[in-house]
């Protein structure tokens, strides 16, 4: 199974409105979830030792279940680089066993996340989101979540 998964996308976008879809909650909750899944709760408290709370909520037609998740930072290099942990939590921000939301017993606890920004010629940014952590069975899930994510970030440019 997996032990990272990445995902690169170049956005028609200058690099300072890229890094907004990190900081912005309106924006996060523009992108965060796979295709058909919205984000109802996006509070950002973004910076070093700072901890955000956002959600995901899948369509009615697949349940309508709603997921929690914190990104405690670890490190923010402006403009450059974001390292954060992403764990679920209950809809208060406090971490919880994955298992007691639905997910599977290998899915991980924590999963160490690092987005990367790069300026590119003509107001375009490469941004790369890598994902460590041993995913087990979700492992294609994690990947497609994350590529469908990264699609909707687009579409805001």
């Amino acid at each position: 199974m997996a032990k990272q998964i990445a995902v690169t996308k170049i956005f028609n976008a200058p690099v300072e409105m890229v890094w907004q879809v990190w900081v912005d909650p309106e924006l996060v909750k523009r992108w965060w979830g796979p295709k058909h899944f919205t984000s109802p709760v996006a509070k950002i408290d973004f910076r070093e030792g700072g901890k955000s709370l956002v959600s995901m909520q899948a369509p009615t037609e697949m349940g309508g279940q709603e997921w929690y998740s914190i990104w405690e930072y670890v490190e923010i290099i402006p403009l450059k680089s974001i390292e954060f942990i992403q764990s679920l939590a209950d809809q208060d921000g406090n971490k919880t066993d994955p298992t007691k939301v639905g997910m599977p017993p290998d899915f991980p606890k924590d999963i160490k996340t690092v987005v990367t920004f790069r300026e590119l010629a003509n107001d375009k940014t490469e941004m790369t989101v890598t994902e460590y952590a041993d995913f087990g069975s979700i492992s294609n899930f994690a990947q497609i979540g994350l590529e469908q994510s990264l699609d909707k970030t687009a579409a805001i440019f």
